[in-house]
């Protein structure tokens, strides 16, 4: 049976990194949800000319969506640092990004991320030696999905839907949940076009 969109829970269906098995993913929104280098990166190189920015919107210790807490392996009713950024390209929103930081990852280097501020995470995960990439899920994100209403709200107008990944992280061994959502400012096109 057809699920009625307005009628989708909480959470989107979160699929294991292949845009490919969902129709109509143009070859453009494909490159950005399987790139493995850094996403901060690219947006800055896209925003060539431009003035590149983090906006925190949220850091502060909460409870992570069902999923989430599962793909990070915590107990129900445990919080993590929660961290919702927008990475800007001049005043325009390209990407919404939300990390969840379980409390037992802050040991060690892990404890600089507290203070991260609108330092952007991408700089601190792919220059750090301990750190690793997990798994990657891709998800085509609805009105009425919690991470599709936060994000609108940094936009002038509401889109259909949203296309994100969420990738699971390590730092040393430990493991931050990094969720991006792709906003219609952000230009869906390859550097070589």
């Amino acid at each position: 049976m057809k699920q009625n969109r307005s009628t989708l829970l909480p959470e989107p269906l979160w699929s294991q990194g292949r845009p490919h098995g969902y129709v109509g993913v143009p070859k453009p929104v494909q490159s950005w949800l399987t790139d493995t280098g850094s996403l901060t990166r690219r947006v800055i190189q896209h925003c060539e000319g431009g003035c590149f920015r983090v906006r925190l919107l949220r850091q502060d210790w909460g409870r992570p969506l069902n999923s989430e807490r599962q793909v990070l392996g915590m107990r129900r009713g445990l919080l993590a640092l929660i961290r919702d950024v927008v990475l800007m390209c001049d005043e325009t929103p390209w990407v919404f990004a939300r990390t969840l930081i379980p409390v037992t990852t802050f040991k060690g280097s892990a404890r600089r991320l507290i203070q991260l501020g609108e330092r952007p995470l991408g700089a601190v995960l792919f220059s750090d030696p301990k750190a690793s990439r997990g798994t990657t899920q891709i998800a085509r994100l609805y009105p009425g999905n919690t991470l599709f209403d936060i994000a609108r709200q940094q936009l002038s107008e509401t889109p259909e839907y949203l296309w994100g990944r969420r990738t699971l992280f390590y730092i040393g061994h430990r493991p931050l949940l990094v969720n991006e959502l792709f906003l219609p400012g952000l230009p869906m096109r390859s550097l070589s076009d």
